[in-house]
């Protein structure tokens, strides 16, 4: 009796996990085209307008993000660069063991 409850409750689980793996890879982001279409039917202007505007957006974020480190679009995104700490060469300790690390710029 207790084998067919295990049994039963082993199913329910794989079920459940195969659900979970389905939401996991249905989770996709919106190509530049995919964007431009969606404007298109709000805005009225054609394809190759609204593929130059976005194109020229990508340009400018990249300029500002290189040169000030943050680019904003109102109401949209911030991007932001993070500056991270050099890592210095050494010795730790990794999972009881002392290893030589080297240093990352």
């Amino acid at each position: 009796m207790k084998a067919m409850k295990a049994m039963k409750a082993m199913k329910t689980m794989k079920a459940a996990m195969k659900a979970m793996k389905s939401k996991k890879k249905a989770m996709k982001s919106m190509g530049k085209g995919a964007i431009a279409e969606a404007a298109i039917g709000d805005s009225g202007l054609k394809r190759s307008q609204v593929m130059k505007i976005l194109n020229a957006l990508g340009e400018v974020g990249a300029k500002e993000v290189k040169s000030s480190g943050k680019f904003v679009l109102p109401g949209v995104c911030m991007i932001k660069t993070r500056l991270k700490k050099a890592t210095k060469a050494g010795k730790k300790m990794l999972f009881g063991k002392e290893v030589k690390v080297k240093a990352k710029p």
